[in-house]
């Protein structure tokens, strides 16, 4: 029985990272793009060792009517006779040792029945993988500071509204000296985390330097949203405004946040766990 959980958790298991890498984008809920080639690997290693299990299971469930001796054993029938009569003699001193065996009621090869719980993280990859960080883990955790920019700004572009990523527009707030980003429309894109506190809400991306376990968070505040109601936890949008004017601009005193002029509802972007400019499926 314990070979046939290992065997079944093993092919689960490897199912679900194919179905998660092989057939859907689902895996980058979890990890990043250049990942799937090691999640590939690994389901088909998984599955195989599984199938592996079940084989060497059912090859291994019975004995050769042999296996005591007589002339099929291969040895003359005096050795084989003096073999079974050790072999019997061993199995009834151990079966009197302490009346341990047959008295206890234990069966130290059965599968603990906790064991079966371990199927159900395997089942759940395989048929409803669990959701991807959002919302609820950027409220719980702070906003990483923003690296210092080493090298000077470069003049930004005159378009208008300018394309940012968060923590570009972050760097512009606080360590550009020469407070280009004044007066600039710009256009952020990321998903609504509500303020605890009800003034404004958060525009979020969670970024993945390997996997979702070290996950950071970059968060602008945003007032204000073109509507009465702030918008909705976990929507993705693309809002078009200028800096808050707080603080002194171009120092850490001056606050990541942004005047909302427009904000429009996107899909969720194929690269929703960079800080990149987002690119939207189809």
């Amino acid at each position: 029985m314990r070979r046939l959980l290992q065997s079944l958790l093993l092919k689960l298991t490897g199912l679900g990272l194919l179905r998660i890498t092989l057939f859907s984008d689902t895996y980058l809920r979890y990890v990043k793009p250049g990942l799937r080639p090691v999640l590939i690997a690994s389901g088909v290693v998984l599955l195989l060792l599984g199938i592996v299990a079940a084989f060497s299971r059912t090859g291994s469930g019975g004995h050769a009517p042999d296996a005591h001796g007589g002339p099929a054993s291969g040895g003359p029938d005096g050795h084989a006779s003096d073999a079974h009569d050790r072999h019997t003699d061993g199995a009834h001193e151990a079966h009197a040792h302490d009346g341990h065996a047959g008295h206890d009621g234990h069966d130290h090869s059965a599968t603990p029945k906790i064991a079966w719980l371990l199927v159900l993280p395997a089942l759940s990859l395989l048929l409803f993988a669990p959701p991807a960080l959002g919302a609820y883990t950027a409220a719980r955790s702070g906003a990483e500071p923003v690296a210092v920019q080493k090298k000077g700004f470069e003049p930004l572009p005159a378009t208008s509204p300018l394309p940012l990523t968060l923590t570009e527009f972050t760097k512009r707030v606080q360590q550009d000296r020469s407070r280009a980003i004044q007066g600039r429309t710009v256009r952020l894109t990321g998903f609504v985390t509500p303020d605890a506190t009800g003034e404004g809400w958060y525009l979020t991306r969670i970024i993945f330097s390997c996997c979702a376990a070290d996950s950071q968070t970059v968060k602008i505040h945003v007032y204000g949203s073109g509507s009465a109601e702030p918008p909705a936890a976990d929507t993705w949008l693309a809002v078009t405004g200028t800096w808050h004017p707080a603080g002194t601009l171009g120092t850490t005193s001056a606050p990541a946040a942004l005047d909302a002029r427009l904000t429009t509802p996107i899909a969720q972007p194929i690269n929703a766990f960079t800080d990149d400019l987002p690119i939207t499926p189809g």
